[in-house]
């Protein structure tokens, strides 16, 4: 059993608070500025008792949450999206502090499974030239970043694995896009989850991998079975390390 500190009590927070007090785990505090139930800040007795914090917050915030949090010796499950271009600066942070990170920009379990099907598929189609790619995703009307942080994780797993792909463009495009170019796109509309797809397209035919997530349980359950991962360790760590340790057992 954990001790779990939410950092974040929106639509998340409270699915991830249901299942992790489910799992056996025990919240001990809640820091939501915008929530009358929380605590409005992060202080060294909020966090006095926690073993780990799960931070579903927004990007504008998360840089400081990690340097209070790990400045105070808790790890951290970092489930917020938008900060990615600081990751070096996130270990630099992590490794100072002498604690223990993990990070994704999408903890569903399925999400993940679905990294390994495109990992795979990219590197098949590198060796086929007659195929393009390119990946759309939709989210509901409240999500603060575009594209997803899920969509730049599929688009990186695509650049690794497709030679002739070598950079990402998210704008809306009013040119033609050059053959290197890894087009994702994003729309934003009502309370959808979560929708990722990812094309494979040639003159022949066309093969489509998608995810659709129903609900935000798959992400929630994600995000504390990372805090189970986390606690105890020291260190910056994906979900990709999660993931290998669930495909071992």
């Amino acid at each position: 059993m954990a001790n779990i500190t939410l950092i974040g009590y929106g639509k998340m927070g409270h699915i991830i608070e249901r299942i992790a007090v489910e799992r056996g785990h025990k919240i001990i505090s809640i820091i939501d500025p915008n929530c009358d139930r929380a605590e409005k800040e992060i202080t060294s007795a909020n966090l006095k008792n926690a073993d780990v914090c799960i931070d579903f917050t927004h990007p504008s915030v998360i840089m400081d949450n990690i340097k209070k949090i790990s400045g105070l010796g808790k790890n951290i499950v970092i489930g917020t999206t938008g900060w990615y271009d600081k990751m070096a600066e996130v270990e630099s942070i992590i490794n100072k502090n002498k604690v223990g990170a993990i990070w994704s920009g999408n903890f569903s379990i399925g999400v993940n499974a679905f990294f390994r099907i495109v990992e795979s598929a990219a590197s098949i189609f590198n060796n086929i030239r007659d195929y393009d790619a390119m990946i759309h995703e939709v989210h509901h009307t409240q999500k603060a970043d575009s594209p997803s942080g899920t969509a730049e994780m599929i688009g990186k797993i695509i650049l690794k694995n497709m030679k002739r792909k070598n950079k990402i463009v998210t704008d809306r495009l009013a040119r033609k896009i050059e053959p290197n170019e890894l087009h994702i796109s994003s729309t934003r509309v009502g309370t959808v989850p979560g929708i990722h797809e990812v094309y494979f397209d040639s003159a022949a035919d066309t093969i489509e991998i998608k995810h659709t997530a129903r609900t935000r349980e798959g992400f929630a359950l994600g995000a504390v079975l990372a805090a189970e991962f986390i606690v105890g360790k020291k260190g910056l760590y994906s979900i990709d390390d999660l993931m290998n340790t669930i495909m071992q057992d």
